[in-house]
């Protein structure tokens, strides 16, 4: 399952043309690389649903992962317990050999009702390994930082501020990884390690 925040704060720039779109190109071509895998799309904001559950039909994970775009319809936040415990739902009665997460975010848990260390748990009961990728460069981004009268995003310069040692944690905890993408050659290099790492 690939777990995406989708919070205001991935149409940052940093990454080019911004965080989410430079995200859904390089997942893109990792889902295409995953031949014989079934996989599922989760999304999170404030809070997270599942955008497709799991299967092994391309054509709609590629379809649903295009159409990911902020419009403000869920909440605002990022709920990365809620992301992580979403996809945890997906794969806990999978009986697939290797069950594997890959969660992105841009932020720090600050909202949702379930703990992350707690999704962590979760992950580590039903033998699901996770790995963790934050996204966005060091120091500060032009990012959303109001709205516009007619809807449209004001930008402005705003601190990047990720919650790497949580995100070491449930990587760690579930005998994942984690990375840090700070631009889009390093955000597809990530991707690339982990199709290695999860070759059986």
């Amino acid at each position: 399952v690939i777990a995406v925040d989708i919070s205001s704060s991935m149409l940052a720039q940093d990454l080019k043309p911004n965080r989410l779109e430079a995200l859904k190109s390089v997942a893109a071509e990792f889902i295409n690389d995953r031949k014989n895998d079934r996989i599922g799309l989760v999304i999170y904001a404030g809070e997270s649903y599942t955008k497709t559950p799991v299967t092994s039909d391309k054509t709609i994970i590629i379809k649903s992962l295009n159409d990911i775009v902020f419009d403000g319809i869920i909440q605002d936040g990022t709920a990365i317990g809620m992301g992580l415990a979403t996809s945890v739902n997906r794969l806990k009665d999978s009986r697939a050999k290797s069950k594997v997460i890959i969660l992105l975010t841009d932020g720090v848990n600050n909202s949702g009702f379930i703990d992350p260390t707690t999704a962590a748990d979760l992950a580590t009961n039903y033998g699901i390994k996770t790995y963790t990728i934050g996204l966005g460069s060091n120091g500060n981004a032009l990012a959303p930082v109001a709205l516009n009268p007619d809807g449209s995003f004001r930008f402005g310069m705003t601190k990047v501020e990720i919650d790497e040692d949580l995100l070491r944690y449930i990587s760690e905890k579930t005998s994942g990884r984690y990375f840090r993408a700070t631009d889009n050659l390093e955000l597809q290099n990530i991707y690339d390690e982990i199709l290695s790492l999860i070759h059986i």
